[in-house]
């Protein structure tokens, strides 16, 4: 008795040292730079940072709110993330349990028929033997290497790395909601523009066919001034085209089958947010990408580790006991009762490569998730770049554009009166009006791109999610 317990306190000493010996690193994460990551006129120095602020702050119309939450609750692309959520989280709570030893039980009924010319069918009288068994197995490896360790910090890195991704489907979700319900409300105003522009047009042809009467002008000027109201017939008619494909589009980012889309109108919305970028090194908490891009390369940094780890011995212990019988009645007396224990290291020596073969492998993916870190940092320090690139063009070219139309409504009205008293032909009427209507559809069109610009840099410094 004593011999056995010096034996389990002798095996307990050496579990317990052996797992301080942890050969895997700790993560630490690498250098990176994010000086000047995206293009700025001056070097941002304040944290203030467009991405810190509530997308109910940015996008302050109350029906664009409304669809926004409706979007991030029956949108199927932020439903299947949040499946794919719940699997990492059970993956992740299989790996905290690696710690804990398996247990198993088990009961089974032999049946034999010995050979009665085999060594123990001719010294046996009856060659049928039957075994009754009922037993229970423990069995627990004990964490040397760090091994198990490292698989419950890839678990858990690969859970984290699903929630940022999920993070970021919401992000895309808010800016496609916002940057399509603002589409619409745009093409709203160019639909108006275009039917006050008709109506302008079906005047002109009432004008032009009375000068022709008078002999002002010739059946070549009511032709053409005819072709250019059905001109302005076909913008209108693919206009109302594409409100139909904005509200199914819409729709489907609802999660909701194709419908009308409620909306307010483009006249009356404000987006003017005050544009800071903050300082670079926060795209590294604010962009959901990078941080998935981040966790994906600590998964794989602790994979690295459990390959690593596989090279050195496995110390096993396995426990088995129950109760076995050859006969039925006896089965659960306790004389049937038996146990045995299993323990030792296992070092592997040959295995067809298969180890080195494994952890060649993982340290390749170990690169390649670090890779994929920094350019997922360099798409970011891109996008804010373009977004911020857009916004102040937009916004310089509808100081412009506001002049232009103003230009050339006058242009068009004065057009008309001097066709009237006969000063001017009736092709430069139809320039000038022409002109008129694509620059105020283009004004509506800039407005909405700088809007769009908003949307695209609040996505792109990593806002929306918090």
């Amino acid at each position: 008795m004593k011999n056995k317990i010096y034996k389990i306190a002798l095996l307990t000493t050496t579990v317990i040292l052996f797992q301080s010996c942890f050969v895997g690193k700790d993560y630490k994460r690498p250098e990176v730079k994010t000086a000047n990551l995206y293009r700025n006129e001056t070097t941002a120095v304040d944290t203030n940072s467009l991405a810190n602020v509530s997308w109910e702050k940015i996008f302050t119309d109350p029906i664009l709110q409304a669809h926004i939450r409706k979007g991030l609750q029956n949108n199927l692309d932020i439903r299947i993330a949040m499946q794919n959520l719940a699997a990492a989280e059970a993956t992740m709570k299989q790996g905290k349990a690696g710690f804990f030893p398996n247990f198993s039980v088990g009961t089974d009924w032999t049946h034999q028929e010995l050979s009665k010319n085999s060594q123990f069918g001719a010294i046996v009288r009856n060659t049928s033997v039957d075994q009754y068994q009922f037993t229970g197995t423990l069995s627990w490896e004990a964490d040397i290497w760090g091994k198990i360790k490292s698989n419950k910090r890839a678990a858990n890195a690969a859970f984290l790395q699903t929630a940022a991704a999920n993070q970021a489907i919401k992000t895309e979700l808010i800016a496609n909601i916002a940057a399509t319900y603002y589409q619409l409300l745009a093409v709203d105003g160019q639909i108006k523009v275009a039917e006050e522009t008709l109506i302008n047009r079906n005047k002109s042809v009432e004008t032009i066919i009375q000068l022709k009467k008078s002999g002002s002008v010739t059946e070549v000027g009511v032709k053409q001034t005819e072709a250019q109201k059905y001109a302005t017939e076909i913008i209108l008619a693919d206009l109302k085209n594409n409100i139909i494909i904005l509200e199914n589009t819409l729709s489907t980012l609802l999660g909701e089958p194709s419908n009308k889309i409620e909306r307010s109108t483009f006249e009356t919305q404000k987006l003017a947010p005050s544009i800071t970028l903050g300082v670079p090194s926060q795209l590294l908490r604010n962009r959901p990408d990078i941080i998935a891009a981040e966790y994906n390369l600590i998964s794989n940094f602790e994979l690295t580790n459990v390959a690593k780890s596989s090279f050195y011995p496995t110390l096993k212990i396995t426990a088995t006991g129950g109760f076995q019988s050859i006969e039925l009645k006896e089965w659960f007396s306790t004389n049937s009762i038996f146990a045995n224990i299993v323990t030792g290291l296992t070092q592997p020596i040959f295995n067809q490569r298969q180890l080195k073969t494994k952890y060649e492998i993982a340290k390749a993916n170990q690169e390649k998730a670090y890779l994929q870190f920094e350019q997922s940092l360099l798409k970011a320090g891109k996008e804010v770049s373009d977004a911020l690139a857009q916004y102040n063009n937009e916004t310089t070219k509808i100081a412009v554009r506001e002049k232009q139309v103003d230009a050339l409504k006058k242009a068009a009205n004065y057009s008309d009166e001097l066709l009237t008293y006969g000063l001017a032909n009736y092709l430069e009427v139809l320039t000038s009006k022409n002109d008129a209507l694509n620059a105020q559809l283009s004004l509506i069109d800039n407005k909405f791109q700088q809007y769009k610009a908003v949307i695209q840099l609040y996505k792109a410094l990593g806002g929306g999610w918090q």
